[in-house]
């Protein structure tokens, strides 16, 4: 019957919806039913391509970084009511997705020096609602054409914030002094602050935990192959990996810091949408809760 009802709809111009029903043995209200579901469909099909040209938008805006998660979170900001599920649909049909590939990687971590390691003073409990009260620090890695490119990072467990960082082309442990000593120069944290780790030697050596001491800080670190004690920070490097490094090629290491230093200052800290505090970004997060402190 619908190809009835097509052709009725076809020939409106030229003929009385009443004879046609007629001639063509169509009952009316039948017909009307139809027509006005095809009305609808064609509203569907203009408000999902609206919705997708926008979600194209974000895609690219966010330099194809983004899944049908944040992307629905964004079109949330921005008063879009959709689910969570038809974004995700539109973006499985029109083969939008973030890139996925691995690389070979260097070991950062190396834990068989001995130096006596801190206790888990953090122990896995990582929903905090006041910055600078716990800060994660390890290191990973960048492929570049010159060699490895490594870099340290210090996050703010509250916020998600990278509060600090460093670059090097070697494993001293002066990269994490580095990453700390930004840290300590932005944020001016108060005594008492913990500050965790893995066991890796650039960690537990002299001169870093004289740092930590000197600004009355509290070391903290992971228990033994336990990569979880450190799951935020590992999930941080997840998302520069995937969504960087794993994409580009750096044919010098300055090529890299630069790209880096971008993803985390402009993008990272101030733009990516974080799903452990809300969908916000760091920054938003950190004028928030230091907001109700205030308060």
């Amino acid at each position: 019957m619908t190809a009835k009802h097509a052709f009725i709809s076809a020939h409106l111009c030229q003929f009385a919806v009443r004879l046609m029903c007629r001639v063509l043995k169509v009952c009316r209200s039948a017909y009307h039913a139809f027509a006005a579901g095809a009305v609808r469909r064609a509203e569907r099909t203009d408000a999902d391509a609206a919705l997708l040209a926008r979600i194209i938008k974000i895609f690219k805006l966010h330099k194809r970084r983004y899944g049908a998660p944040r992307i629905h979170a964004q079109l949330r900001r921005e008063g879009w009511k959709v689910s969570r599920k038809k974004v995700a649909k539109l973006m499985k049909e029109n083969d939008i997705r973030p890139p996925r590939r691995k690389k070979r990687c260097p070991v950062t971590t190396d834990s068989k020096h001995g130096l006596a390691p801190s206790p888990d003073l953090v122990n896995r409990q990582f929903d905090l609602l006041v910055p600078n009260t716990v800060w994660l620090a390890d290191i990973t890695y960048c492929a570049t054409d010159e060699g490895w490119l490594y870099l340290a990072s210090i996050k703010d467990m509250a916020t998600r914030e990278i509060v600090g960082w460093g670059m090097s082309c070697s494993l001293h442990a002066t990269l994490c002094i580095d990453a700390m000593n930004m840290a300590i120069m932005r944020h001016r944290p108060a005594a008492g602050l913990i500050l965790h780790s893995d066991r890796g030697v650039q960690y537990a050596c002299h001169d870093y935990r004289r740092l930590i001491a000197r600004h009355g800080f509290k070391q903290s670190m992971s228990r033994k192959g336990n990569c979880l004690d450190n799951a935020p920070m590992e999930s941080f490097f997840s998302s520069i990996k995937i969504e960087l490094v794993h994409n580009a090629h750096f044919a010098t290491r300055n090529k890299a810091r630069r790209e880096i230093f971008e993803y985390i200052e402009v993008y990272y800290n101030r733009q990516r949408l974080h799903s452990a505090i809300g969908y916000k970004t760091p920054q938003e997060a950190r004028l928030q809760m230091t907001a109700k402190i205030a308060a």
